[in-house]
């Protein structure tokens, strides 16, 4: 094994007594008839068994809905780029020409998928544990922030303490329609983050209900 795979290797915590493994699950299928595709499969797996298994223990109380909706967070395309790029992943994914033309190696569902094949690998090289061990150490920032924003607070001080938290702005709250008669009312709110160009709708049987509403939905962007 090269020098620079050794390092992903220390970012990820981890060595493989394979390293064709490792090999295998950073070549993207534009690269050859030997790639990640196949681990893509059971990395997508092994992560959300992972990720359920952790949520069920940490949060007992949880109904099932609310377990989903953090799984959701925690496993989808932009958390797991995210997690890619901070393992750097992008410098050691081997792309055809055609994908390292067009920037491949930055794209979100390409490195997505990388993580997950690497994950994999962990697994058939080491088993369930190690590839346990991993995922957590990977996801431990995520984990802790999901504890955080589910402690009971409600949805738009969960969101006011995690921007805060970061020295951003504030977000606005507007109402952009109101439906229904006098007496059954329904309202439409937007959660506008103001240093970024997104935002949020949520809704409800009055303005207070549809800004929780709003702020939960921002929340699970965010997290």
């Amino acid at each position: 094994m090269n020098a620079e795979l050794r390092r992903l290797e220390q970012n990820l915590g981890y060595v493989f007594d394979a390293p064709e493994l490792l090999e295998q699950s950073l070549t993207h299928r534009s690269a050859g008839a030997v790639n990640n595709e196949r681990l893509e499969f059971l990395g997508d797996a092994l992560i959300g068994l992972l990720i359920a298994e952790v949520l069920w223990e940490y949060f007992p109380d949880a109904d099932e809905g609310t377990l989903s909706r953090m799984r959701a967070s925690l496993v989808k395309r932009e958390t797991l780029a995210a997690l890619a790029r901070e393992l750097n992943l992008g410098d050691y994914l081997r792309l055809g020409a055609g994908e390292l033309r067009t920037g491949g190696y930055a794209r979100d569902s390409i490195l997505a998928d990388g993580l997950e094949a690497v994950l994999a690998a962990v697994y058939l090289d080491a088993g369930f544990e190690a590839a346990r061990a991993v995922v957590l150490t990977l996801f431990a920032e995520r984990l802790e922030a999901t504890s955080t924003t589910h402690s009971g607070k409600d949805p738009k001080t969960r969101l006011q303490e995690l921007l805060q938290a970061h020295k951003r702005p504030l977000p606005e709250y507007s109402v952009t329609a109101i439906d229904g008669s006098q007496h059954n009312q329904r309202f439409i709110v937007r959660c506008q983050l103001v240093d970024m160009q997104f935002h949020t709708f949520g809704d409800g049987s009055s303005r207070r209900r549809a800004e929780q509403s709003a702020a939960a939905a921002m929340l699970e962007h965010l997290i």
